[in-house]
């Protein structure tokens, strides 16, 4: 099976390059706009027809589109997840080859739900900010591409190579520099938010799995389990062998501008504030669809991943 990676070096499409370098039927080709890649290509201003004259060159029988932008103000969101979804559609529909589109979305195109309630694809998306906005409307030009095409719609990404300026590498950055200084008190604010965290281990094998059946249309891709980031920070306390108190900064002493940590000098280390995805204090997916289509079950628990991601911090001490 020939496969064509993009965004190979990303954050995820690192672990899916791994996971599909181990099957030996497959043949990868990574395209992407670092000098490694096997192809070099920027989506955001390539143009459909020479992604086209690339495609043509590789013949893949499956496009798995791992690429996007995460951070950013609106137009550069819409660059990078809303243009190159469109220029991949577009030059897959010019090439008529049949080959399978897998796409990467995200959990943050729902945008905020019930506390207490289970997300499934069947929900109306109303994303809470331009992340959101941006990944949706990329998902919404795959499903109307009438391409052979599946959408995974990832929820919250934990495991090893966790960037450190998410909510779980802020708290791994805050732990390490409260054990490298001696202090006995770590103070955090935004700890009430709960997401459903999966390994990006386990978002490898479904997107292998994804790109080796017929499902179509949107499939979450989640632990089903939604986790206070107060309880992730216990646990991460626990695999660092942290002893020290956590304690949360209320509401009234956190800036307004969500996801950015605060100078303050009677803060003890860096402030994990709640995630920027306009997804509210709760988020949890359904994960049925993806049991019962892709034959794909978590398997790697929140307290490994959070001891990857400990690891990692550890060793800038």
């Amino acid at each position: 099976m020939r496969v064509l990676l993009i965004g190979a070096n990303g954050y995820l499409g690192r672990f899916v390059a791994d996971r599909l370098l181990a099957d030996p039927a497959v043949q990868l080709t990574a395209l992407g706009r670092g000098d490694d890649s096997d192809v070099r290509f920027d989506l955001a201003s390539g143009s459909p027809g020479a992604l086209t004259r690339f495609l043509d060159a590789v013949h893949p029988g499956v496009v798995i589109n791992c690429a996007g932008a995460t951070r950013g103000g609106a137009r550069e969101l819409t660059r990078h997840n809303t243009v190159a979804v469109a220029t991949v559609c577009e030059a897959l529909r010019r090439r008529g080859c049949g080959a399978r589109l897998v796409q990467l979305g995200c959990g943050a195109e729902y945008g905020p739900s019930q506390p207490g309630s289970s997300t499934a694809e069947d929900a109306v998306p109303r994303p809470g900010g331009p992340y959101g906005v941006s990944k949706l409307a990329a998902t919404e030009l795959v499903l109307g591409s009438g391409l052979d095409a599946v959408v995974l719609r990832v929820f919250s990404p934990a495991g090893p190579g966790t960037p450190a300026g998410s909510p779980l590498g802020r708290l791994a950055e805050a732990m390490r520099r409260a054990m490298q200084s001696g202090d006995g008190e770590l103070k955090l604010g935004g700890l009430g938010v709960q997401r459903d965290f999966i390994d990006v281990r386990d978002i490898a094998r479904a997107v292998h799995a994804a790109s080796l059946s017929a499902a179509q249309g949107v499939v979450n891709i989640g632990s089903g389990r939604a986790v206070r980031l107060r309880d992730a920070a216990a646990v991460l306390a626990r695999v660092a062998g942290y002893g020290g108190a956590l304690h949360e900064l209320d509401q009234q002493s956190l800036r307004p501008a969500i996801g950015h940590p605060r100078a303050d000098p009677d803060h003890v280390g860096p402030t994990a504030y709640p995630y920027p995805d306009g997804c509210g204090s709760w988020q949890q997916a359904d994960v049925r669809t993806a049991r019962d289509r892709l034959g794909w079950r978590p398997r790697i628990n929140l307290e490994e991943s959070l001891a990857d991601i400990w690891m990692e911090a550890a060793c800038r001490i």
